[in-house]
Formats: structure tokens, C-alpha cells, sequence
């Protein structure tokens, strides 16, 4: 963690719903004049997506059926952590990006699902801000969290968060269901040992729960809608939240628990202002305030 250089971390499934939330925190960061560098957790895959698939099969001969992008040997967690290290102490560090789609790869000319080469990270920015799939983890005597300012999960009920990767990657990625299916299956093992336990250790949980059948997620013909579901928001640590204003503006919410508000799921984008901004401004403050010393 760092005054100087404080760190945002945005981390949850593939699925989930992160990308949503980045874009929250982008109009936030805009409408607040604040200057972000933007860190996406798949640039710290170790592999591209020829190299990927190679491996998987590879893995699969050795009789491996779990070999994932969830897990440790498919990612670079000592260079991530060592980007958050780096960041929180100097301002500074090193990325790049994971061109998932031909217009994404189109304006650095190179083939989709294939990295861009590391480039250090724009100078004078206020803080860092990451989103992707392991803004929490620990592995060994590696532990990324430590680093950050604030940790935000988004952790939508397992099977809405399988409706959306299933849509997702069927619309998006021309998927099957049978192939999506068959990634949920072999990432199983790195779910429950590498993504879940980061949720204990961030600061704010998003758990979005429908309120309509997704029994059987496989054959969903929609994503539940916002106003479909309803929103739980768990604080790790209450103190200084200001429950009695979020509840008045959150119409139709209420407390659940001492440290948990339930909301209307529609109401996300606003409870996300109406929580961030002012962490962001204290964030920003502590910024100032060591600056000047």
C-alpha cells in the first residue's frame, strides 16, 4: 500500500462482470480529474493463444485435464506483483496488452490473441488501476493484495456468472456451448484454489443474485436483467461507511447483515458512485497530503 502511489484493484472471474465495473470506475476517474494508469490482468498471462492451446494439449497428454488460465503456471503472478511493488513505491512499472479481437490487434498490426511488447507505464499518474482475474491472489510467499489500496471483488452467484461467460463467449468469441462448457469443467480446480479465496481478502464485495430460474444455466436463453436481481454488497471493514445515507439513496435497500447492504440489482452503477468516489477522494487526499511533505 502507498500514499504516494495508491493502487485500485478490480478482480473477479472470468465472466463476472469486471469490465462493467472498470467502466464505472473510468467516468469516475474522468468527471474527478483524476489520471489512472489502466492495467489489464491479461497481460500477465504467460502464454498467448497459440502457445495456450499448444500447452493445454501438452498438459492433457500428461494426463493434466485442469491446466487453466486461473492457475499459476498460466500466469506471470511474480511480475504482476512485482508491477504493484514497483508502482506503490516509485509511480513506475512495466505492461502491456492482450489483443483479444481483430479490432483490438488491428492498430498495432499484429494477429488477435497475441501480446504487445512490455512498455513502461505512463508517467505522472495518480494512481494504478487493474482489472482482471487475480487482483487478490496469493500464491506461496507471492501475495499481490498486500499491495493494493483498495480490492474489489465481483462475484456474481456461480450460475449467473456461467450465464454470462456462456453468452459472452458464444456472442463475442464465436464459442460453442459445448466448448464453453469444457473450459468451466477444466478451470475447476484453479476456481476453487486461485479466484475464490481472493473474495476474503478484498475490501468490498459486488455479489450479484437473480431473483429469476437459472437452475440450469447451460440452457438459459438470457441473462437475468439487472432489475432481475438483486445486489449484495459486503463491506470487510464497515467502519466510517456511511450506512444510513447509502440506504436513503439506494430507494428499496437494506441491511442484511452489520457490514452488508442489499440493493435492487439496477441500482449498481449507483451504488458504485455513491461508494468509490469519496474512497477515491480520500485516496486522493493521502496523495496530496504525502506529496507535501
Amino acid at each position: 500500500m502507498s500514499a504516494k502511489h495508491p493502487i485500485i484493484a478490480i478482480t473477479g472471474s472470468s465472466g463476472a462482470g469486471t469490465t462493467s465495473v472498470s467502466k464505472t470506475f473510468e467516468q469516475i476517474f474522468y468527471r474527478e480529474q483524476v489520471k489512472a494508469a489502466f492495467v489489464e490482468g491479461d497481460a500477465f498471462h504467460r502464454y498467448d493463444r497459440a502457445q495456450m492451446k499448444e500447452r493445454m494439449a501438452e498438459e492433457a497428454a500428461r494426463g493434466n485435464q485442469h491446466f487453466s488460465h486461473f492457475g499459476p503456471e498460466a500466469n506471470l503472478f511474480e511480475e504482476l506483483e512485482a508491477l504493484f511493488r514497483s508502482y506503490a513505491e516509485s509511480g513506475r512499472g512495466r505492461t502491456r496488452k492482450y489483443l483479444h479481437n481483430p479490432e483490438e490487434a488491428a492498430p498495432y498490426k499484429q494477429p488477435p490473441g497475441t501480446f504487445t511488447p512490455w512498455e513502461d507505464l505512463a508517467e505522472g499518474t495518480d494512481m494504478l488501476f487493474y482489472e482482471g482475474l487475480h487482483g487478490a491472489v496469493a500464491h506461496g510467499k507471492l501475495d499481490v493484495a498486500r499491495h493494493v489500496d483498495l480490492l474489489i471483488g465481483v462475484v456474481p452467484v456461480i450460475n449467473l456468472e456461467w450465464i454470462q461467460k456462456l453468452h459472452r463467449d458464444r456472442a463475442a468469441r464465436g464459442y460453442s456451448t459445448e466448448a464453453v462448457t469444457d473450459t468451466i469443467l477444466r478451470r475447476m480446480p484453479d476456481y476453487i484454489n486461485y479466484i475464490t479465496p481472493q473474495f476474503a481478502r478484498t475490501h468490498i464485495n459486488f455479489q450479484r443474485v437473480p431473483i429469476v430460474d437459472t437452475s440450469n444455466p447451460f440452457v438459459a436463453r438470457h441473462v437475468p436483467a439487472p432489475d432481475e436481481s438483486m445486489l449484495v454488497i459486503r463491506f470487510a471493514n464497515p467502519r466510517g461507511i456511511d450506512f444510513p445515507y447509502l440506504l436513503s439513496m439506494l430507494h428499496d435497500s437494506f441491511m442484511s447483515r452489520p457490514n452488508t447492504i442489499v440493493c435492487p440489482g439496477g441500482k449498481m452503477d449507483l451504488a458504485m458512485q455513491l461508494i468509490f468516489t469519496p474512497m477515491i477522494w480520500r485516496l486522493m487526499d493521502r496523495r496530496r497530503q504525502a506529496l507535501e511533505k
